[in-house]
């Protein structure tokens, strides 16, 4: 994928179909001169056994009828391990699932992260049942926008409403250049 946060694009939507209430997104940046990137999506969605644990980073594995490969998660652990840095995934049925991927951002290989703004607007926009929590964070500051705040903020407005997602979206990229000081 060209951008990080079409990996975290993808791999939320495989927590909206694990049928997860809250997906938490977070991503930190820290390390030396800054440039280790660390991206979570952890989710309370159905998990996974181990048998689809041990084969979820295989391309030719799929749990999904519709097609016979799943590139997701496969494709996004190795655009961490091409930079050097690191991916694991924890799951349990009926707990959820945690997906980590640790990038070094010096390294000519890191792709970038994207317009995760944009991301996280869509998966609020499309899924107003499923509550969202995104965190950016930098050493000890930190910017957290989540879902169950916006609707009391909102008074009812639907997240979905495009007024709403466009605020949304400024919201997050603002505060998001605030803590990291440049786009990743």
């Amino acid at each position: 994928m060209q951008e990080l946060s079409l990996n975290i694009l993808d791999i939320a939507q495989n927590s909206v179909v694990a049928a997860a209430s809250l997906i938490e997104i977070d991503i930190a940046v820290y390390g030396e001169n800054n440039k280790m990137l660390s991206i979570t999506i952890k989710d309370n969605g159905k998990g996974m056994d181990r048998q689809t644990l041990e084969n979820v980073t295989n391309p030719f594995f799929t749990s999904r009828t519709t097609r016979k490969v799943g590139l997701g998660i496969p494709l996004f652990k190795m655009a961490a391990e091409q930079t050097g840095g690191s991916f694991d995934i924890q799951s349990a049925v009926g707990v959820g699932t945690t997906v980590k991927a640790v990038f070094d951002t010096s390294n000519i290989d890191c792709t970038p992260l994207g317009d995760i703004w944009d991301t996280v607007a869509i998966l609020i926009q499309m899924n107003e049942d499923i509550d969202f929590v995104y965190t950016a964070s930098r050493g000890e500051e930190s910017f957290v926008c989540d879902t169950r705040q916006l609707k009391e903020i909102m008074e009812g407005a639907p997240l979905s409403d495009p007024m709403v997602v466009r605020w949304i979206k400024e919201f997050i990229e603002e505060n998001q250049f605030e803590i990291f000081k440049r786009r990743y």
